[in-house]
Protein backbone atom coordinates (compact mmCIF):
# COMPACT_ATOMS: atom_id res chain seq x y z
CA UNK A 1 0.00 0.00 0.00
CA UNK A 2 1.52 3.33 -1.10
CA UNK A 3 0.15 6.51 0.47
CA UNK A 4 2.24 8.68 -1.85
CA UNK A 5 0.61 10.59 -4.69
CA UNK A 6 1.71 10.39 -8.31
CA UNK A 7 3.03 13.38 -10.23
CA UNK A 8 -0.28 13.56 -12.10
CA UNK A 9 -2.26 13.58 -8.85
CA UNK A 10 -0.02 16.30 -7.41
CA UNK A 11 -0.63 18.41 -10.52
CA UNK A 12 -4.35 17.88 -10.12
CA UNK A 13 -4.10 19.11 -6.54
CA UNK A 14 -2.19 22.23 -7.61
CA UNK A 15 -4.71 22.98 -10.37
CA UNK A 16 -7.71 22.62 -8.04
CA UNK A 17 -6.00 24.67 -5.32
CA UNK A 18 -5.28 27.53 -7.74
CA UNK A 19 -8.86 27.43 -8.99
CA UNK A 20 -10.29 27.52 -5.46
CA UNK A 21 -7.96 30.32 -4.37
CA UNK A 22 -9.46 32.40 -7.17
CA UNK A 23 -13.09 31.25 -6.99
CA UNK A 24 -13.57 30.45 -3.31
CA UNK A 25 -11.91 33.09 -1.13
CA UNK A 26 -13.51 33.78 2.23
CA UNK A 27 -15.48 36.72 0.82
CA UNK A 28 -17.09 34.49 -1.82
CA UNK A 29 -17.87 31.76 0.72
CA UNK A 30 -19.68 34.32 2.85
CA UNK A 31 -21.57 35.68 -0.16
CA UNK A 32 -22.73 32.28 -1.38
CA UNK A 33 -23.73 30.92 2.02
CA UNK A 34 -26.15 33.83 2.33
CA UNK A 35 -27.94 32.94 -0.92
CA UNK A 36 -30.78 30.39 -1.18
CA UNK A 37 -28.96 28.40 -3.87
CA UNK A 38 -25.61 28.28 -2.10
CA UNK A 39 -23.46 28.11 -5.24
CA UNK A 40 -22.40 30.12 -8.30
CA UNK A 41 -23.78 28.65 -11.57
CA UNK A 42 -21.02 30.31 -13.60
CA UNK A 43 -18.31 28.68 -11.49
CA UNK A 44 -20.16 25.36 -11.64
CA UNK A 45 -20.19 25.56 -15.45
CA UNK A 46 -16.51 26.50 -15.55
CA UNK A 47 -15.65 23.51 -13.37
CA UNK A 48 -17.36 21.23 -15.86
CA UNK A 49 -16.32 22.79 -19.15
CA UNK A 50 -12.73 23.82 -18.40
CA UNK A 51 -11.60 21.55 -15.56
CA UNK A 52 -13.92 18.55 -16.13
CA UNK A 53 -14.19 18.06 -12.38
CA UNK A 54 -17.79 16.83 -12.34
CA UNK A 55 -16.89 13.97 -14.67
CA UNK A 56 -13.55 13.13 -13.07
CA UNK A 57 -14.70 9.80 -11.61
CA UNK A 58 -17.27 8.90 -14.29
CA UNK A 59 -16.20 6.29 -16.88
CA UNK A 60 -15.26 7.61 -20.31
CA UNK A 61 -18.06 5.70 -22.05
CA UNK A 62 -20.55 7.78 -20.07
CA UNK A 63 -18.94 11.14 -20.78
CA UNK A 64 -16.45 11.30 -17.91
CA UNK A 65 -12.68 11.24 -17.46
CA UNK A 66 -12.41 7.71 -16.06
CA UNK A 67 -10.29 8.47 -13.00
CA UNK A 68 -10.73 6.75 -9.65
CA UNK A 69 -11.54 7.63 -6.04
CA UNK A 70 -7.97 8.70 -5.20
CA UNK A 71 -8.09 11.54 -7.74
CA UNK A 72 -11.55 12.51 -6.53
CA UNK A 73 -10.42 12.53 -2.93
CA UNK A 74 -7.60 14.91 -3.82
CA UNK A 75 -10.29 17.28 -5.11
CA UNK A 76 -12.48 16.79 -2.03
CA UNK A 77 -9.55 17.51 0.27
CA UNK A 78 -8.87 20.83 -1.45
CA UNK A 79 -12.57 21.73 -1.47
CA UNK A 80 -12.78 21.01 2.25
CA UNK A 81 -9.84 23.32 2.90
CA UNK A 82 -11.52 26.12 0.95
CA UNK A 83 -15.06 25.53 2.31
CA UNK A 84 -16.10 25.48 -1.34
CA UNK A 85 -19.82 26.18 -1.71
CA UNK A 86 -21.27 24.03 -4.50
CA UNK A 87 -23.37 20.89 -5.07
CA UNK A 88 -20.21 18.97 -5.97
CA UNK A 89 -20.35 16.49 -3.09
CA UNK A 90 -24.02 15.66 -3.59
CA UNK A 91 -23.63 15.27 -7.35
CA UNK A 92 -20.28 13.48 -7.51
CA UNK A 93 -19.83 11.59 -4.23
CA UNK A 94 -23.48 10.63 -3.72
CA UNK A 95 -25.54 10.66 -6.93
CA UNK A 96 -22.89 9.56 -9.43
CA UNK A 97 -21.75 6.70 -7.21
CA UNK A 98 -25.33 5.58 -6.61
CA UNK A 99 -25.85 5.35 -10.38
CA UNK A 100 -22.53 3.54 -10.86
CA UNK A 101 -23.17 1.00 -8.08
CA UNK A 102 -26.91 0.44 -8.57
CA UNK A 103 -27.84 1.43 -12.12
CA UNK A 104 -27.89 -0.68 -15.26
CA UNK A 105 -25.85 0.30 -18.31
CA UNK A 106 -29.00 1.93 -19.72
CA UNK A 107 -29.46 3.94 -16.51
CA UNK A 108 -25.84 5.06 -16.57
CA UNK A 109 -26.12 6.10 -20.21
CA UNK A 110 -29.30 8.03 -19.43
CA UNK A 111 -28.09 10.00 -16.41
CA UNK A 112 -24.30 10.07 -16.07
CA UNK A 113 -23.47 12.20 -19.14
CA UNK A 114 -25.60 15.01 -17.71
CA UNK A 115 -23.74 14.83 -14.42
CA UNK A 116 -20.35 14.76 -16.15
CA UNK A 117 -21.16 17.81 -18.30
CA UNK A 118 -22.42 19.81 -15.32
CA UNK A 119 -25.86 20.18 -16.91
CA UNK A 120 -27.46 18.05 -14.17
CA UNK A 121 -27.20 18.70 -10.45
CA UNK A 122 -28.19 15.57 -8.56
CA UNK A 123 -28.37 14.29 -5.02
CA UNK A 124 -29.17 11.14 -3.07
CA UNK A 125 -32.10 11.35 -0.62
CA UNK A 126 -31.31 8.91 2.18
CA UNK A 127 -32.67 10.06 5.55
CA UNK A 128 -36.13 10.88 6.85
CA UNK A 129 -37.05 13.34 9.59
CA UNK A 130 -35.36 11.13 12.19
CA UNK A 131 -32.03 11.59 10.40
CA UNK A 132 -31.14 7.88 10.34
CA UNK A 133 -28.58 6.69 7.78
CA UNK A 134 -29.60 3.05 8.16
CA UNK A 135 -30.94 2.01 4.74
CA UNK A 136 -33.08 -0.73 6.28
CA UNK A 137 -35.05 2.00 8.07
CA UNK A 138 -36.16 3.63 4.79
CA UNK A 139 -39.76 4.81 5.23
CA UNK A 140 -40.43 6.05 1.68
CA UNK A 141 -42.48 3.62 -0.42
CA UNK A 142 -43.00 3.09 -4.14
CA UNK A 143 -45.72 1.29 -6.05
CA UNK A 144 -46.12 0.51 -9.76
CA UNK A 145 -47.98 2.95 -11.98
CA UNK A 146 -48.05 1.88 -15.60
CA UNK A 147 -44.51 1.24 -16.78
CA UNK A 148 -43.00 3.30 -13.95
CA UNK A 149 -43.66 3.94 -10.24
CA UNK A 150 -45.02 6.59 -7.90
CA UNK A 151 -43.32 7.58 -4.64
CA UNK A 152 -44.79 8.51 -1.27
CA UNK A 153 -42.86 9.64 1.78
CA UNK A 154 -40.54 12.26 3.21
CA UNK A 155 -36.79 12.64 2.84
CA UNK A 156 -35.07 15.14 5.09
CA UNK A 157 -31.61 16.70 5.54
CA UNK A 158 -31.08 16.21 1.80
CA UNK A 159 -27.87 17.91 0.69
CA UNK A 160 -28.60 20.40 -2.12
CA UNK A 161 -32.11 19.01 -2.38
CA UNK A 162 -33.69 22.34 -3.32
CA UNK A 163 -31.47 22.95 -6.36
CA UNK A 164 -31.03 19.39 -7.64
CA UNK A 165 -32.73 18.69 -10.95
CA UNK A 166 -32.36 14.93 -10.38
CA UNK A 167 -33.34 13.27 -7.10
CA UNK A 168 -32.22 9.69 -6.47
CA UNK A 169 -34.50 8.21 -3.82
CA UNK A 170 -34.21 4.83 -2.06
CA UNK A 171 -37.69 3.46 -1.43
CA UNK A 172 -39.32 0.20 -0.39
CA UNK A 173 -41.41 -1.82 -2.85
CA UNK A 174 -43.01 -5.23 -2.49
CA UNK A 175 -39.65 -6.71 -3.58
CA UNK A 176 -37.47 -4.74 -1.17
CA UNK A 177 -35.24 -1.67 -1.23
CA UNK A 178 -35.04 -0.08 -4.67
CA UNK A 179 -33.61 3.12 -6.12
CA UNK A 180 -35.67 5.60 -8.10
CA UNK A 181 -34.94 8.67 -10.19
CA UNK A 182 -37.30 11.61 -9.71
CA UNK A 183 -37.17 14.93 -11.51
CA UNK A 184 -36.82 17.80 -9.05
CA UNK A 185 -39.73 19.73 -10.58
CA UNK A 186 -42.06 16.73 -10.97
CA UNK A 187 -45.67 16.81 -9.82
CA UNK A 188 -46.06 15.56 -6.27
CA UNK A 189 -42.62 16.83 -5.18
CA UNK A 190 -42.51 19.58 -2.54
CA UNK A 191 -39.12 20.95 -1.51
CA UNK A 192 -38.38 23.10 1.52
CA UNK A 193 -35.00 24.59 2.43
CA UNK A 194 -33.92 23.93 6.01
CA UNK A 195 -32.23 26.35 8.39
CA UNK A 196 -28.87 24.86 9.29
CA UNK A 197 -25.94 25.76 11.51
CA UNK A 198 -23.51 25.25 8.63
CA UNK A 199 -24.70 27.64 5.93
CA UNK A 200 -21.98 26.58 3.51
CA UNK A 201 -23.76 23.26 2.81
CA UNK A 202 -27.47 23.59 2.04
CA UNK A 203 -30.03 21.01 3.18
CA UNK A 204 -33.68 20.45 2.32
CA UNK A 205 -36.76 18.52 3.32
CA UNK A 206 -38.55 16.87 0.38
CA UNK A 207 -42.05 15.42 0.44
CA UNK A 208 -43.24 12.97 -2.21
CA UNK A 209 -46.97 12.52 -2.77
CA UNK A 210 -47.61 10.24 -5.70
CA UNK A 211 -44.50 11.60 -7.43
CA UNK A 212 -43.66 9.90 -10.76
CA UNK A 213 -40.42 7.95 -10.55
CA UNK A 214 -38.30 5.73 -12.79
CA UNK A 215 -36.66 2.59 -11.43
CA UNK A 216 -32.85 2.60 -11.36
CA UNK A 217 -31.35 -0.87 -11.58
CA UNK A 218 -33.38 -3.90 -10.46
CA UNK A 219 -36.43 -3.66 -8.24
CA UNK A 220 -35.52 -4.89 -4.77
CA UNK A 221 -31.82 -5.06 -5.62
CA UNK A 222 -30.48 -1.69 -4.47
CA UNK A 223 -29.27 -2.44 -0.93
CA UNK A 224 -25.73 -3.63 -1.66
CA UNK A 225 -25.08 -0.87 -4.20
CA UNK A 226 -26.39 1.85 -1.90
CA UNK A 227 -24.31 0.55 1.00
CA UNK A 228 -21.22 0.74 -1.22
CA UNK A 229 -22.25 4.26 -2.27
CA UNK A 230 -22.42 5.45 1.33
CA UNK A 231 -19.08 3.82 2.12
CA UNK A 232 -17.34 5.56 -0.79
CA UNK A 233 -19.06 8.84 0.10
CA UNK A 234 -18.01 8.51 3.76
CA UNK A 235 -14.41 8.11 2.63
CA UNK A 236 -14.79 11.18 0.39
CA UNK A 237 -16.18 13.18 3.30
CA UNK A 238 -13.20 12.07 5.40
CA UNK A 239 -10.94 13.59 2.74
CA UNK A 240 -12.92 16.83 2.97
CA UNK A 241 -12.50 16.81 6.73
CA UNK A 242 -8.74 16.30 6.38
CA UNK A 243 -8.57 19.36 4.12
CA UNK A 244 -10.46 21.48 6.63
CA UNK A 245 -8.42 20.22 9.59
CA UNK A 246 -5.15 21.00 7.82
CA UNK A 247 -6.36 24.51 7.00
CA UNK A 248 -7.29 25.35 10.61
CA UNK A 249 -4.00 23.88 11.84
CA UNK A 250 -2.11 26.13 9.42
CA UNK A 251 -4.15 29.12 10.57
CA UNK A 252 -3.44 28.36 14.23
CA UNK A 253 0.31 27.96 13.72
CA UNK A 254 0.52 31.16 11.68
CA UNK A 255 -1.38 33.12 14.33
CA UNK A 256 0.71 31.65 17.13
CA UNK A 257 3.87 32.82 15.38
CA UNK A 258 2.66 36.36 14.80
CA UNK A 259 0.48 37.19 17.83
CA UNK A 260 2.63 38.82 20.48
CA UNK A 261 1.56 38.77 24.14
CA UNK A 262 3.67 39.73 27.16
CA UNK A 263 6.48 40.69 24.81
CA UNK A 264 6.78 37.44 22.88
CA UNK A 265 4.83 35.32 20.33
CA UNK A 266 2.11 33.25 21.98
CA UNK A 267 3.49 30.21 20.13
CA UNK A 268 6.38 30.26 22.61
CA UNK A 269 4.02 29.46 25.49
CA UNK A 270 3.84 25.81 26.46
CA UNK A 271 0.02 25.66 26.48
CA UNK A 272 -0.17 26.89 22.87
CA UNK A 273 2.64 24.56 21.80
CA UNK A 274 0.75 21.60 23.24
CA UNK A 275 -2.47 22.58 21.48
CA UNK A 276 -0.70 22.87 18.13
CA UNK A 277 1.14 19.57 18.68
CA UNK A 278 -2.12 17.79 19.49
CA UNK A 279 -3.73 19.28 16.38
CA UNK A 280 -0.80 18.11 14.24
CA UNK A 281 -1.15 14.59 15.62
CA UNK A 282 -4.87 14.64 14.80
CA UNK A 283 -4.29 15.90 11.25
CA UNK A 284 -1.55 13.41 10.39
CA UNK A 285 -3.51 10.50 11.85
CA UNK A 286 -6.63 11.64 9.97
CA UNK A 287 -4.66 11.75 6.73
CA UNK A 288 -3.53 8.16 7.25
CA UNK A 289 -7.11 7.02 7.86
CA UNK A 290 -8.54 8.98 4.92
CA UNK A 291 -5.84 7.89 2.46
CA UNK A 292 -6.27 4.28 3.54
CA UNK A 293 -10.00 4.58 2.80
CA UNK A 294 -9.22 6.18 -0.57
CA UNK A 295 -6.94 3.28 -1.43
CA UNK A 296 -9.60 0.75 -0.41
CA UNK A 297 -12.19 2.55 -2.55
CA UNK A 298 -9.77 2.62 -5.49
CA UNK A 299 -9.12 -1.10 -5.18
CA UNK A 300 -12.82 -1.91 -4.59
CA UNK A 301 -11.73 -4.57 -2.11
CA UNK A 302 -13.24 -6.10 1.00
CA UNK A 303 -11.47 -3.60 3.27
CA UNK A 304 -13.61 -0.67 2.08
CA UNK A 305 -16.49 -1.07 4.62
CA UNK A 306 -14.01 -1.14 7.51
CA UNK A 307 -11.74 1.57 6.12
CA UNK A 308 -14.65 3.91 5.35
CA UNK A 309 -16.16 3.72 8.84
CA UNK A 310 -12.72 4.00 10.45
CA UNK A 311 -11.93 7.12 8.41
CA UNK A 312 -15.31 8.76 8.91
CA UNK A 313 -15.34 8.27 12.68
CA UNK A 314 -11.74 9.36 13.27
CA UNK A 315 -11.65 12.26 10.81
CA UNK A 316 -14.94 13.63 12.17
CA UNK A 317 -13.55 13.92 15.67
CA UNK A 318 -10.13 15.12 14.52
CA UNK A 319 -11.61 17.93 12.41
CA UNK A 320 -13.99 19.04 15.16
CA UNK A 321 -11.19 19.06 17.74
CA UNK A 322 -8.89 21.07 15.46
CA UNK A 323 -11.63 23.56 14.58
CA UNK A 324 -12.43 24.09 18.27
CA UNK A 325 -8.77 24.51 19.21
CA UNK A 326 -8.34 26.98 16.36
CA UNK A 327 -10.91 29.22 18.04
CA UNK A 328 -9.19 28.87 21.43
CA UNK A 329 -5.75 29.72 20.03
CA UNK A 330 -7.13 32.80 18.31
CA UNK A 331 -8.70 33.93 21.58
CA UNK A 332 -11.35 36.66 21.52
CA UNK A 333 -11.10 37.36 17.80
CA UNK A 334 -11.75 33.68 17.08
CA UNK A 335 -15.26 34.03 18.49
CA UNK A 336 -16.26 36.89 16.19
CA UNK A 337 -18.46 36.68 13.10
CA UNK A 338 -15.81 38.50 11.07
CA UNK A 339 -13.19 35.80 11.63
CA UNK A 340 -13.38 32.58 9.51
CA UNK A 341 -12.76 30.27 12.49
CA UNK A 342 -16.48 29.83 13.14
CA UNK A 343 -17.09 28.83 9.51
CA UNK A 344 -14.75 25.87 9.86
CA UNK A 345 -16.14 25.01 13.28
CA UNK A 346 -19.68 24.84 11.88
CA UNK A 347 -18.59 22.82 8.84
CA UNK A 348 -16.72 20.45 11.16
CA UNK A 349 -19.83 19.91 13.28
CA UNK A 350 -22.17 19.40 10.33
CA UNK A 351 -19.69 17.02 8.67
CA UNK A 352 -19.43 15.08 11.92
CA UNK A 353 -23.16 14.25 11.66
CA UNK A 354 -23.37 14.00 7.86
CA UNK A 355 -23.46 10.35 6.65
CA UNK A 356 -23.57 9.16 10.26
CA UNK A 357 -21.83 10.39 13.41
CA UNK A 358 -18.70 8.76 14.91
CA UNK A 359 -20.72 6.57 17.30
CA UNK A 360 -22.77 5.22 14.39
CA UNK A 361 -19.65 4.37 12.39
CA UNK A 362 -17.90 2.81 15.35
CA UNK A 363 -20.93 0.57 15.77
CA UNK A 364 -20.74 -0.34 12.06
CA UNK A 365 -17.02 -0.96 12.48
CA UNK A 366 -17.61 -3.27 15.43
CA UNK A 367 -20.23 -5.22 13.52
CA UNK A 368 -18.01 -5.57 10.46
CA UNK A 369 -15.10 -6.75 12.61
CA UNK A 370 -17.35 -9.21 14.43
CA UNK A 371 -16.81 -7.63 17.83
Amino acid sequence: MNFGFSEEQDELRKMVRRFLEEKSPESEVRRLMATPEGYDPAVWAQMAKELALQGLGIPEEFGGQGFGPVELYVVFEEMGAALFCSPYFSTVALAANALLFVGSDADKAAYLPGLASGDTIATLCVTDDAGQWDLSATSTTAKPSGEDFVLDGVRSYVTDGSIASLLLVPAMTSKGLSLFAVQGDANGVTRESLSTMDQTRKQSRIEFKGAPAKLVGEEGGALAGLEATLQVAAAALAAEQVGGAQRVLDASVEYAKNRVQFGRPIGSFQAIKHKCADMLLDVESAKSAAYYAAWAAQERNDELPIAASLAKSFCSEAYFHCAAENIQIHGGIGFTWEHPAHLYFKRAKSSELFLGDPAYHRELLAQRLGI
